[in-house]
């Protein structure tokens, strides 16, 4: 394992890069501020600034409160050069920008039932999913896609005391629905000496209303050749569930008591290799 620290910067802000060494994958963490409000300089239509990039770009009638557009967790397999990545603005890409079809419209014309004392106007709703669920599960590049494996990932391998040679956590983007809840979008990674595991996860809480947590799973053996994905969509209505407050709160206790709406399981193969 060989690691680097390398310090950005970007304004009067820093970019911290950690870049680390695994087996055949090099792994990049990267970690910064906040997306600024507005735009910050004068721009050209080919040199756009970090805003206005991401307004252009998702066409959402608001971003979240906090987007942080350097954070990025990438994951490069050498020899193949496959990646997997994670970041803002491809989660962002999947927030829905119509109400058509959208689950969570449904919720938020009852929360805006329930909260009419909030002074909360139309256009805090608008057109679009003003709760940014997003059912992102990383951008994979390079990969050959294989059909469901067989057994998915080995939890109980997970739970063993393996040491853990590299942990971090790293958040896309977050909204708190004007005091009526969070929506958050944040990865998990931790290294052992035999794989990797990833946890990305979006949960959403509407204060009195609903819940809903999307995850994704991904766990790789050095041994082999392709990553185990796993995909879940759980949600709820908060008041049937009857949970402590604190549990509601908590993305790892609650998720456990939510009703699975959908799990899909998927192999990536690196490319030309047998299986």
């Amino acid at each position: 394992m060989d690691a680097g620290v390398i310090k950005n910067f970007s304004g009067d802000h820093p970019i911290t890069n950690e870049v680390e060494q695994f087996e055949d994958w090099t792994v990049t963490f990267q970690k910064s501020h906040i997306l600024p409000s507005k735009c910050t300089q004068p721009c050209l239509p080919t040199e756009p600034c970090l805003f206005c990039r991401f307004t252009n770009e998702l066409k959402l009638e608001h971003l979240p409160e906090m987007v942080f557009p350097h954070n990025k967790l990438r994951l490069e397999h050498k020899s193949s050069g496959c990646s997997i990545e994670f970041n803002a603005l491809d989660a962002l890409r999947h927030v829905r920008t119509t109400r058509d079809g959208s689950l969570t419209i449904a919720s938020a014309d009852a929360w805006r039932k329930a909260r009419e004392e909030t002074g909360l106007v139309e256009n805090t709703i608008g057109n679009f999913d003003w709760t940014f669920r997003s059912d992102y599960r990383g951008t994979f590049t390079g990969w050959r896609h294989a059909p469901a494996a067989a057994l998915g990932i080995d939890t109980d391998r997970l739970k063993q005391r393996d040491k853990i040679l590299f942990y971090k956590e790293l958040v896309l983007y977050e909204d708190e629905l004007h005091d009526n809840g969070i929506s958050l979008s944040n990865v998990r990674i931790r290294v052992m000496s035999w794989g990797f595991f990833i946890l990305l996860r979006h949960f959403l809480r509407v204060d009195g209303v609903a819940l809903a947590v999307y995850e994704t799973r991904m766990c790789h053996d050095f041994s082999t050749n392709y990553v185990t994905v796993e995909h879940s969509c759980r949600d709820g209505n908060i008041p049937k569930l009857e949970l402590p407050l604190a549990v509601l709160k908590e993305p790892d206790e609650v998720s456990p008591h939510l009703p699975l709406k959908n799990f899909i399981l998927e192999k990536y193969l690196f490319p030309c290799l047998d299986e």
